[in-house]
Order: structure tokens, then sequence, then C-alpha cells
């Protein structure tokens, strides 16, 4: 007679959506929310495996690293469970299997849940309960905790189950057919967002000077009136207006008005007489925000290579640092 199969019931699941709220609730440094995963998924793990040591060996391997947004960790927490339950009933599914699924995963949708929730539906709940609060109405803050959190356990809840559902069909093929073009399909839109979002995040200036070069009288704003004589009369030749003389002559406001339309038509070098360039400027000049690409790139190339990412932070502290006191960044 066959083994009867081991399931996870809609009870079950159920159990785990409420305790994946909690995701955050044990957040550290180093595997991020693993903590929090593992008490999510406790449950399935009691019920699908008897053993002692069985158990003991789940709760290991999703003591990894893990971490994505706390609410588009939903569908992840889907595919798991239906890869944990195929596993648990015979299935080739294996540890990298599993872990794999995770980590194909959890970027491409952290970068996706960021934009959705926190920049656009919250926003917008907020400004719609805001609007009523200042009103003196108490639907306003009423509207906003119910509306969020409806939406919210919804999304955990029914996102959980399509992965559940889909994550059965993944495990019939682990060499590469669907499975293959999910952590394919999802590589390629981490990698895509993680490019927009680094100009965007990253920002690197570097100050060292290039070059300085005095600029020819009407390409910059005169703001004293010249103690060369020579240079007093060129200025009054081309009829630039002395900013002082105007302030002096016709009031405060009427020198702001000048500078400000000097300003305008003469540019962001019109400041000084001297026109500086830096090492910024000229890499700007290149290709916008090649800094932070190469820094991104490198972050990346040293993860790769297996280096810790606290000792990443706290290098990336120690330069920045010791570049604002030698005042090259």
């Amino acid at each position: 007679m066959a083994e009867e199969r081991v399931a996870l019931t809609k009870r079950d699941r159920l159990s785990i959506a409420w305790r994946h709220q909690f995701l955050q609730g044990s957040w550290n440094y180093e595997r991020m929310q693993n903590g929090g995963w593992c008490y999510s998924i406790i449950p399935a793990i009691k019920k699908l495996y008897k053993d002692k040591d069985d158990q003991i060996a789940a709760l290991k391997r999703h003591m990894e690293f893990y971490n994505t947004h706390p609410y588009v960790s939903a569908p992840v927490m889907g595919v798991t469970l239906a890869l944990e339950e195929d596993r648990a009933n015979g299935a080739p599914v294996d540890d990298v299997a599993i872990q794999g699924v995770k980590v194909g995963m959890m970027g491409p949708l952290a970068g996706v849940g960021d934009p959705v929730f926190w920049f656009t539906l919250r926003p917008i709940l907020g400004a719609l309960g805001a609007s009523f609060a200042l009103s003196g109405s108490i639907i306003g803050p009423l509207l906003f905790f119910f509306a969020w959190n409806i939406i919210r356990m919804a999304f955990l809840w029914y996102t959980q189950e399509f992965g559940y559902h889909v994550g059965t069909s993944i495990t019939k093929d682990l060499s590469g057919g669907l499975m293959g073009k999910i952590t394919e399909g999802a590589s390629i839109l981490g990698m895509f967002i993680i490019g927009s979002l680094v100009q965007r995040w990253v920002s690197i200036s570097f100050t060292p000077i290039v070059s300085s070069v005095q600029q020819s009288v009407g390409s910059y704003i005169v703001w004293e009136t010249p103690t060369d004589p020579s240079v007093l009369a060129e200025v009054h030749n081309t009829g630039v207006p002395i900013i002082s003389e105007v302030i002096q002559n016709d009031g405060v406001a009427a020198g702001i008005r000048e500078a400000l339309t000097q300003f305008s038509s003469l540019g962001a070098n019109a400041l000084d007489v001297n026109k500086v360039t830096t090492l910024q400027a000229n890499l700007d000049s290149l290709i916008p925000g090649l800094a932070a690409v190469g820094l991104t790139l490198l972050c990346c190339w040293l993860l790769k290579k297996k280096v810790s990412p606290i000792a990443i932070i706290l290098a990336l502290f120690v330069v920045g640092i010791v570049g604002r006191v030698l005042n090259f960044m």
C-alpha cells in the first residue's frame, strides 16, 4: 500500500501567513530576516517532518541569508512551502534548489515591493486619510489603518497561495524548465531594477580641483567694486551692473533681483571670478554616475568573493570619513 501523501492544509497555510507578518521581528545585520523566516515556516516543518532530526535540518537550511520586502516575501514563502512539501513526499528537492529559489526571487521582488507599497500605495492612502483628518474627522486615521491592513493582509495571503500552487509545478523539472525560466527572469529583473536605482540612491562626489581659470569680465557676477582700475574700467565698458552699487543705490531687493537675473543668464559658473573644474565634473562629462556604478559593481564583486557585508559597510564608512577629512570626497 502506497504511503499517504503529507500535505499542508489551508489552516496550516493561514497560520504561516499570519506568522509571516512578523518577518522583521528578528532582524540581524548578517543574515537579515532569516530568524523571522524560520519563525514563519515552523508550522510547515512540524507538519511535514515528523522526525526531530529532519525538523532540525529543515530549520538549518532556512537559517541562510534572506532579505526582501516584508510583503512581497509571501510568494517566496508559497513556493518554498511547495518545495518543502514535495521534498517531504520523496521528490528530489535538495537544499541548493530551495535556497536557490529563495535567492532568485527575493531580490527582484524587493525592487518591486518598495515602489509599490512604500512609494505609491502608502502615500496615496496617507494623503487620503490626512485630507479627512485635517477637517477634524476621525474617518481619516481609521480609513488609513483599515485600508492599509486589509490590503496588506489580503496581499500576503493570496500571493502566498499563488506561490504555493505554482510552486508544485516548478518542482516537476528541476533541471532548468519552469524553475530555470523563473530564476533567469528574476535575475534579469533584479539587475535591471538595481541598475535603475544606482543613479538615484548611490551618490559619490570627488572634490579635487583639476583646473581653475580666471573668467573674462561679463562671464561672472561682479559682487564688489573692483580695486584694480583696469578691471573696473572693463566692467564699466561691458555695462555689467556691480551688485554692491545696485544695493547702495536701489536697495537690497534690487541687488538680489539683479544677481538672480545675471545668474540665470550666465549659469552656475557666474558665482565666482575663477571657473573651477573638479574631478567629479570631468567624470560626469564622460559618463554621469560612473563612480556610483563602479562602486556598486565593486561591492557586488566583493560579495561574490564571500566578503562579509558588515566588512564592506564598515569599509565604506572609513573611506567616506577619510575622504571627507582629506578633502577629496
